[in-house]
């Protein structure tokens, strides 16, 4: 009798030990996914910095282009105001397609294209849009191994009882980013 009791306590301990163990690796996860995120939130702050620069720039230069100044402005401030990942992906893609259409009227106008300061800040946003890429790509990763961990048996059962919840990964929501770039040589 004390030897059975001996191993079911055992056993119980051994139980709670794998509980707290699975739990924490969740916390992990869920912990490095929010680090990702933040590191994608300071590279889109960084972008929102900039605009305000970019635009006062261009505006003596593109007089006659107020309505692409207009909806860069407009998508910036739903790009700020988006909440979640979702809604940030979406309002990041319209802005990218907006500052494209900006450069692309900006080669219309040749001083513009020779000021110093445009330069800086057409390089400066092309570096920031390089590392939204790479911090959105760590966050994906992130998401993925986290929700792998919160799916997959045996761990599924403690996220279900403590509510870990699937994170949303930041995908590219317009389908035009997506499409592969026309290259012709002719």
């Amino acid at each position: 009798m004390g030897m059975m009791a001996l191993i079911l306590i055992g056993a119980g301990v051994l139980a709670v030990l794998f509980v707290i163990g699975m739990y924490n690796s969740l916390i992990r996860l869920r912990n490095q996914v929010k680090n990702s995120w933040s590191q994608i939130d300071v590279q889109l702050k960084r972008r929102h910095d900039l605009i305000p620069n970019l635009i006062e720039t261009t505006k003596g230069y593109m007089k006659h282009e107020r309505e692409t100044l207009e909806k860069v402005v407009a998508a910036r401030t739903q790009a700020v105001n988006a909440q979640t990942v979702g809604e940030k992906a979406q309002a990041e893609g319209a802005l990218s397609g907006v500052l494209g259409h900006l450069f692309a009227v900006a080669e219309s106008y040749p001083d513009l294209k020779a000021n110093q300061n445009f330069l800086a800040l057409q390089e400066e946003l092309t570096s920031t849009e390089n590392r939204i890429a790479f911090s959105r790509q760590g966050y994906n990763d992130q998401v993925l191994f986290y929700n792998n961990k919160i799916q997959m048996f045996p761990s599924n059962i403690i996220a279900g009882m403590f509510g870990f919840a699937e994170q949303e990964f930041f995908e590219i929501q317009d389908q035009a980013e997506k499409a592969l770039p026309k290259v012709n040589f002719s």
